[in-house]
């Protein structure tokens, strides 16, 4: 009958071990994660116009609204695989510099993008940004293609 009693310093094992076990998980996939990033993120392709892209992405905080990789706020559309979704290599980018010219479209029962005033050297470094995103190997993410 004493041999059920959950003691303790039973307790106290379960409590270590367990950390313990998390802990090296944890220390497992971070290594995991760093050693699998080079060969998917392929930063070798990252060039003067999608680091430019990038800093308008910031700047005009695009992340307030839109989510890429499944980072940023939910209000408006993923944009991490945009790109691909409009074209691609046939089209992608005007579509993604048209749409972006053209906001707010006033489009009835749709959300409403500002209008950035951005100018053409922009619009072609965020267009190049979002391609270089789309091109990231995020193993099917988002799980569905309009993200």
């Amino acid at each position: 009958m004493s041999s059920e009693i959950f003691t303790k310093s039973m307790a106290r094992n379960i409590y270590y071990g367990g950390s313990l076990f998390f802990i090296l998980l944890f220390l497992a996939l971070t290594f995991d994660t760093g050693s699998a990033l080079p060969n998917r993120d392929h930063r070798e392709n990252l060039t003067p116009e999608v680091i430019k892209g990038k800093a308008v992405w910031e700047e005009n905080n695009c992340i307030g609204c839109h989510t890429i990789l499944g980072e940023g706020a939910y209000y408006a559309p993923e944009l991490g695989n945009v790109y691909l979704r409009r074209g691609g290599d046939q089209g992608g980018t005007d579509f993604i510099k048209a749409w972006i010219k053209a906001m707010p479209t006033g489009a009835p029962g749709r959300r409403q993008m500002p209008q950035f005033n951005l100018t053409d050297e922009e619009l072609n470094a965020i267009a190049a940004f979002l391609k270089w995103t789309s091109q990231i190997n995020t193993a099917n993410w988002p799980p569905n293609r309009e993200g």
